[in-house]
């Protein structure tokens, strides 16, 4: 498997060629004589070397003869100063020089022994130039794809494309037929080079267009290859519709091209067209950077450019970038050359006799119709690599298009990184070196095929480099790789690389594609045999040691197989034999081992086949020889293997051992009888359907690979177990123990066949009891049973030696029995952890009991000492046991959807002390209990009344009920609703939309009983959730002057605007609370007395509380509890409480009526700075005479509020409020609290309350409310003044009634007109628009009127005027 040069072809007539083309060289010693002897001779070398053409077949063996004796006698590379072209497809060879060219087609011959072989023959000879004094300087053959269906991407014809010197470029066909010439730039032509369709071999490759590039010494034109392959079709097309019937010429679409003018360089010697790209974001920054200065704009998006290389000097490599889009195509006008039959017959056939004739025509048509060069658009340099003393020679370009070779005069091959634009690689000795590039696709397997679409293969690059003077023909691995190969040839070669395959193929036609086309070929003018390079892909990969890189070649082949999913056991079993033997290293070959051992769908015959075979191996070999780590790992592999088929095999057999009834399975089935109950509820709840996948069923066969990958090979010869991951151990704990606890498999058996392998107790035990706890709910279903084989289990693993130690000290706890509760107590399955406990409870206590019956002397402490952890641990257990059957009821459809809490032992003493209580507080919020509901479960515990609710909530009342039985102390009430209320509000900080929470929270506090209790969490509410909002409520109020919208109550404060009133009411609510613990605590003040829902007035002294926990759960470590944290917290300031909560009560009252105020402005600079300070410091606060002004706008504040709440009782537009919502009841503007609300508010804020109160009776006399009017009117003070208000707003009415009325009497009229003129002025001087509600019944209007009376004393004003309305109504009334 190395390098080789393969011989694929031979020229025939390599000497004819020879001699045709060097033929002047033969006639040079006479032409210098007849040019010393006649000074007027004259050129004749082109008619002559056309006549000799024509009679080339009559002088063939004298020719060559002739030419055989110059070529021993000339030893010089004639090849290399012919312009040579090899097709991709090896089918057509074209050799040209100066004028002439040789065109050689493929043959196939029949040898001796009946092997076919390819030959290269002479097909056309001939003269290509048609101008005077142009030779032939570049020429390349283009394979055209096919167009017909039958033979798509198959070459259908090959075109010759030479360049002249000129300037022209003419396209012919095989046969030397003239298609088409154009003369696009008037320099010389240096180099043609084309790029054609490859498909991309990954999805983020550019597909690159197909294009013909042609160098002059300062330009460079792209000819698209869509346009040059339908103008070639067209002419080809055309010749022979002239050669079959003379027709007519028909124009062929114009050749679309580009003209770039290349700027910046000295001289210009080769070229590559890279194709277009896209410069990453980074390239883009750092070119314009560099092109525009600092201050250069950049584009969004990266620009499209093509990439040209040049090489040459001054620089020595260039590297040009135009962008796409920058020039527009320039369209040529085709010129045929072909016009008629006859003209196509007289130039192929009668060339010889007639050449000089027609080479005159056509020089004088063309000086005529010389067609029009278009100018080159100017294209700078981007950057090149400046060398001043080296010039480049040529330039190769890599397929890939990344990289490129370039040789100079320095006999250097340079490597270019054309992405990055350096050299990064660089040879020396190659003087006039010639390069190729050879891309190497991965070799594929006959299994392989079907996958060969969605996994492409991989691709080696090499460098192919042909050294003409040392006659070396090497190859080097890219990029930084070593030399892979190096073969011994001529000194005159001919290195042939396209670099291009067929044109006119695109990403549909290539569907397929099955085309080989030879990539590098050695044409040796000596033997005229063409070879190829032939190289494994492995060398890619290879260092110093091929051997090893072979190795890893097949490892990755290997590999390859094992990722597909269509391998049979056989193949399987085959190439994972084939491959083993075959790799040589021993490292490489453990890989390989380790990497069938580990495929998921390998069976387990062929994996014992295959290692079996590699261990058969290794044991043949010289013991020095082998490696000792691999054979050791194939003998402890096939242990393992034949552990896990000796385990399954006993798993499905039907020996089945009898379990035999003692004293402790009676023991346990007294216990499991006392926890039926509550296991039958708990197994309700844990078995509700849930989505599972296939491939996670407990039901499922444990993978072989999965057994190996766990089990573990240690120096003493023991097996160890290594704990992965937590699925993988449990489908191991499965495999061999569910079998016993179902009943199905020999436990004793099993046992002995685990012990034997060498498995410690310890891990058994451990994958036990996992596997037990994990498959609580198949445990559950045939308790009994599972319960019989886990103690028979338990007993036989404890039996094992090494798993009790002998010299176990009776005053210490037993290790064994310990790990048993270790993981009972840190598993999150209360139900399967109770069971194990109660099994290993009983175990232990035989174990222990036998062991004290076997000694002498007495151990009943160690023996008490162990026994009194395990009843600790299933008292644990059972508590755990019913908080978690608690935890798992369901929550009703529309609750917050919260996870169900788990919870183990180990979890509840990690907690802390108040960690069984913030269980239940969540399991309260996601069950939307409300404070009231849970306020009659906990009494329905103490007094154990019937409530008569619904199934679910019977059923969620008596599992609370249960649980706070087993947990007196740890959810005693006040510790329940002291974490409930800091839930609530922890919850109503998460969403502060949802106001119905912090309301919940308020409720719950109220119900704590302990005043420290309630003045803690008021304090830790107040400071970590309340106060920040508060007070961007306050300031934003302050801000806007008026209650904000909805808009700006989100952004300042996180909520809207329904959602702060409802969230200042409850500010209101706790403030009151915290007022009123202070005041029974510290007894040196009263407590505000309005709000009869606010908080129960009537709260007595009582000590602070001692927290307490349950005996079991004294072990408890952890933060504090929410009790704790209260009990820690310092006293308040009652004074600045009060103060906020006057502040809050203001804030309650604007955003619940919708009122224009300043809140933060009614209070003095004293007061603004008193608030939102820490409710525990001491600050200055307001005293003694307030500032009129302030007075004024707190008096006018007050009696808005109060004009707004008559206004609202009496608007029928909303419906009554619900008076058990505590939402409505906190921000509800028809409580009937608000009235004494503002009347204490008034007397807080130096207010005259009778003012409040005289307004308070004129709005609802105003509204129409007579009778609560009248209620309010017994507590006013100034009836003089109150009077004259009531006596205008009874005017009011009474005008109404007689002059505004739209219904007038005639009675009403008479009326009218009998009042007394002074009465009459009056009523007509009032303004009944004022009134909200003016038709009001003349009933109560004379019942108004007869309070007047009683109200004003005799003397006053405006005694007589009450006198005369009282007659006016009544006699209104009468008439009624």
């Amino acid at each position: 498997m190395s390098c080789s040069l393969l011989e694929f072809c031979r020229l025939q007539e390599l000497k004819t060629v020879r001699d045709y083309l060097f033929h002047s060289h033969k006639t040079e010693p006479n032409e210098e004589k007849n040019q010393t002897d006649n000074e007027l001779s004259w050129d004749t070398s082109d008619w002559e070397s056309a006549w000799d053409s024509g009679e080339y077949n009559e002088g063939k063996a004298t020719s060559a003869t002739v030419v055989e004796e110059d070529t021993r006698g000339q030893s010089g590379p004639w090849l290399q100063d012919c312009a040579v072209s090899l097709s991709p497809c090896s089918d057509l060879l074209v050799v040209a020089r100066e004028q002439k060219a040789v065109f050689l087609s493929a043959k196939w011959h029949t040898d001796d022994s009946g092997r076919e072989e390819m030959t290269l023959d002479v097909s056309w000879t001939g003269i290509l130039s048609t101008e005077e004094g142009e030779c032939v300087n570049s020429c390349i053959c283009i394979p055209l794809a096919s167009q017909k269906r039958s033979s798509t991407g198959r070459p259908d014809w090959t075109c010759v494309v030479v360049g002249f010197s000129s300037g022209y470029v003419r396209f012919y066909t095989e046969s030397g037929v003239l298609l088409l010439a154009q003369l696009l730039h008037e320099d010389p032509v240096l180099r043609l080079k084309c790029r054609t369709y490859e498909i991309p071999r990954h999805p983020g490759v550019t597909e690159q267009h197909e294009e013909l590039s042609i160098l002059y010494p300062a330009a460079l034109v792209t000819i698209d290859g869509f346009s040059l392959f339908q103008s070639l079709r067209a002419c080809r097309n055309q010749v022979a519709r002239a050669a079959a019937a003379g027709s007519d010429t028909i124009q062929p679409p114009p050749l679309a091209y580009k003209k770039w003018g290349l700027q910046d360089m000295d001289t210009i010697v080769d070229h590559s067209s890279v194709g277009v790209m896209t410069l990453c974001v980074f390239d883009q920054m750092k070119n314009a950077s560099i092109l525009g200065g600092f201050n250069a704009s950049v584009k969004g998006s990266p620009p499209a450019m093509s990439q040209y290389i040049t090489v040459g000097g001054g620089p020595y490599t260039g590297f040009y970038y135009a962008v796409e889009g920058s020039s527009q195509p320039l369209l040529s006008h085709v010129a045929l050359a072909v016009a008629s039959k006859l003209t196509s017959a007289l130039f192929s056939v009668a060339s010889g006799w007639l050449g000089w004739n027609k080479n005159k025509n056509e020089e004088e048509v063309a000086q005529k119709q010389k067609p029009k060069v278009e100018p080159a658009t100017p294209l700078g340099i981007r950057f090149g690599l400046p060398d001043s003393r080296r010039h480049g020679e040529s330039i190769c370009l890599s397929p890939c298009n990344t990289l490129a070779g370039v040789t100079d005069d320095f006999g250097r091959v340079t490597l270019l990184d054309l992405a990055r634009g350096i050299a990064i690689r660089m040879w020396k000795g190659y003087r006039d070196a010639q390069l190729a590039w050879l891309q190497v696709p991965e070799e594929r397997s006959n299994w392989q095929s079907s996958v060969s679409a969605f996994h492409p293969s991989r691709h080696a690059l090499f460098l192919v480099i042909y050294a003409p003077r040392r006659g070396i023909l090497e190859v080097w691995a890219m990029q930084q790789g070593p030399r892979v190969g190096a073969f011994t040839v001529g000194k005159h070669c001919r290195l042939l690389y396209a670099g291009y395959r067929l044109m006119g193929v695109n990403s549909v036609t290539s569907q397929g594609w099955q085309l080989h086309t030879q990539q590098v070929c050695l044409l040796d003018p000596i033997t005229g045999a063409l070879r190829t390079v032939n190289i494994p892909f492995h060398l890619a990969l290879s260092d110093k040691k091929s051997e090893r890189a072979k190795d890893m070649h097949l490892l990755k082949r290997l590999t390859a197989m094992l990722k597909s999913r269509e391998v049979s056991p056989d193949m399987f079993e085959n190439e994972g034999k084939s491959v083993l033997l075959d790799i040589r290293h021993p490292s490489i070959k453990k890989q390989a081992l380790e990497s069938l051992l580990s495929h998921k769908n390998a069976p387990i015959s062929c994996l014992i086949s295959i290692t079996s075979t590699l261990y058969d191996d290794l044991k043949q070999e010289d013991s020095n020889e082998v490696d000792t780590t691999l054979l050791q790992l194939c003998c402890s592999q096939l242990k393992l293997l034949q552990v896990y088929t000796d385990i399954q095999q006993l798993h499905s057999g039907a020996d089945i051992e009898s379990c035999s009834e003692n004293d402790s399975l009676k023991d346990i089935e007294v216990e499991l009888c006392r926890v039926a109950p509550t296991l039958q509820r708990y197994a309700q709840l844990t078995s509700r359907p849930s989505v599972s996948f296939a491939q996670d069923s407990h039901d499922s066969p444990l993978p072989a690979h999965i057994f190996l990958a766990q089990m573990e090979w240690e120096e003493h010869g023991a097996l160890k177990v290594t704990r992965r991951s937590e699925t993988e151990w449990n489908q191991l704990g499965n495999f061999l123990f569910w079998g016993c606890l179902c009943g199905k498999s020999p436990i004793q058996k099993v046992c002995d066949t685990l012990q034997q392998a060498g498995i410690c107790p310890q891990q058994l035990l451990c994958l036990l009891l996992s596997l037990w706890l994990q498959r609580e709910k198949a445990v559950l279903q045939k308790t009994d049973e599972a319960v019989k084989n886990l103690h028979t289990l338990l007993i036989t693993l404890s039996n094992m030696k090494g798993a009790v130690e002998e010299s176990w000290d009776p005053q210490s706890i037993s290790p064994w029995w310990q790990q048993v509760r270790s993981m009972c107590i840190q598993s999150h399955n209360a139900a399967a952890a109770l069971l194990a406990s109660f099994v290993a409870h009983r175990a232990a206590k035989v174990s222990i009991t036998s062991r004290a019956d076997s000694q002498l002397q007495s151990e009943w402490e160690a023996v008490s000492l162990e026994l009194e952890q395990w009843v600790v641990c299933v008292r644990q257990l059972e508590d755990v046991l019913v908080l978690q059957t608690l935890l798992l009821v369901a929550p009703p459809q529309g609750a917050a959807g919260t996870p169900v809490a788990q919870c183990s032992i180990k979890s509840l003493l990690e907690g802390g002390t108040g960690g069984i209580a913030d269980s239940v507080s969540k399991w309260v919020f996601r069950h939307n209990l409300d404070p009231e509901r849970l306020k009659a479960v906990l009494q329905k515990s103490e007094d154990k009344e019937a409530d008569g609710k619904l199934k679910d909530e019977e059923l969620q009342g008596e599992l609370l009920v249960a649980l706070c039985q087993r947990f007196p102390h740890s959810l005693s009430p006040d510790l329940l609703f002291a974490h409930c209320c800091w839930e609530y509000v922890v919850q109503w900080n998460k969403g502060p939309e949802e106001g119905r929470y912090l309301c919940w929270a308020v409720e719950h506090l109220k119900l704590v009983s302990s005043p420290h209790i309630q003045l803690g969490i008021c304090t830790m509410m107040w400071s970590t959730f309340i106060v920040k909002r508060f007070s961007a409520a306050a300031f934003l109020m302050e801000k806007v002057g008026k209650a904000p919208k909805d808009r700006l109550c989100r952004r300042d404060v996180g909520m809207g605007d329904k959602a702060m009133t409802s969230f200042l009411g409850c500010c209101v609510q706790l403030l009151q609370i915290l007022m009123e613990v202070t005041e029974v605590l510290h007894k040196n003040r009263c407590p505000l007395s309005f709000i009869s829902y606010y908080a129960d007035s009537a709260v007595e002294e009582v000590p602070a509380p001692e927290l307490s926990v349950e005996e079991v759960w004294c072990g408890a470590e952890g933060p504090a509890s929410i009790a704790e944290l209260a009990l820690e917290q310092r006293g308040v300031h009652y004074p600045l409480v009060q103060h906020h909560c006057l502040l809050g009560s203001l804030l309650h009252a604007a955003m619940t009526f919708n009122l224009k105020v300043k809140p933060l402005s009614l209070f003095d600079n004293k007061g603004k700075n008193a608030f939102f300070r820490d409710l525990t410091s001491i600050q200055l606060m307001p005293s003694g005479d307030i500032d009129p002004g302030l007075v004024s706008l707190r008096q006018e504040f007050l009696l808005r509020a109060l004009t707004s709440w008559v206004q609202a009782i009496d608007d029928t537009s909303t419906l009554p409020s619900d008076s058990g919502s505590l939402i409505l009841a906190s921000s509800d503007p028809k409580a009937d609290w608000w009235p004494s609300l503002c009347l204490e508010l008034g007397s807080l804020l130096q207010l005259n309350p009778d003012i409040l109160r005289r307004h308070l009776v004129c709005e609802l006399y105003n509204q129409g409310l007579d009778l609560q009017a009248e209620e309010v009117m017994l507590e006013v003070e100034d009836k003089d003044v109150l009077g004259s208000q009531l006596l205008v707003l009874t005017g009011q009415r009474l005008s109404y009634s007689l002059l505004h009325s739209q219904s007038q009497t005639q009675a009403a009229m008479e009326l009218l007109a009998r009042l007394p003129p002074t009465l009459c002025t009056w009523l007509k001087a009032m303004d009944p628009s004022e009134l909200r509600c003016p038709l009001v019944p003349l009933v109560q209007t004379s019942r108004l009127v007869g309070r007047l009376i009683e109200i004003l004393p005799e003397n006053h004003a405006q005694y007589s005027l009450t006198l005369h309305l009282l007659e006016a109504v009544d006699a209104l009334t009468t008439e009624d």
